[in-house]
């Protein structure tokens, strides 16, 4: 399971702000890294696949392959509509529970408090999808700074 990829630049000169500021890619890698791993230990499995997306004041988190075989064929069942009812209900149950920790977590990698989350799951795709409400944008370093400081500009 992969956090998206990230791309090495060249080297670059240390200094005070850069070894303190990460980029964008490096927040959403280590919030990728911790929500999989609260996955894995607080809900008993972890995804096949994750995503993070840092937009603005929103953390978005999408996780692939969430179900477990037996939400699979509950979700299956005759009585879809019931089964998706359970899944729903259950997983809202268990973040909720685990909430001050998902939040807890973004707030430390982010240094922005968490003013809200939404989640949802699909018992057809197998996807989660949680979304982190901040209160500002988190600060990070972008390529172009990166770029024009290694270049003296």
């Amino acid at each position: 399971m992969t956090c998206g990829g990230l791309i090495a630049g060249p080297p670059v000169r240390p200094s005070v702000e850069r070894t303190t500021m990460k980029t964008r890619g490096q927040l959403e890698a280590e919030i990728c890294e911790a929500i999989v791993k609260f996955e894995k230990e607080y809900m008993g499995r972890g995804p096949n696949g994750a995503r993070t997306y840092v937009l603005d004041d929103m953390v978005i988190v999408r996780l692939r392959g969430v179900l477990t075989p037996a939400e699979k064929q509950l979700a299956a069942s005759g009585d879809a509509a019931r089964g998706l009812t359970l899944i729903k209900g259950v997983r809202m149950e268990l973040l909720e529970k685990g909430r001050r920790l998902l939040e807890a977590i973004v707030t430390d990698i982010t240094r922005r408090k968490v003013i809200s989350l939404h989640t949802d799951i699909s018992t057809v795709t197998g996807e989660r999808v949680i979304i982190f409400t901040l209160n500002g944008p988190p600060e990070y370093r972008t390529a172009d700074d990166a770029r024009g400081r290694e270049h003296g500009t």
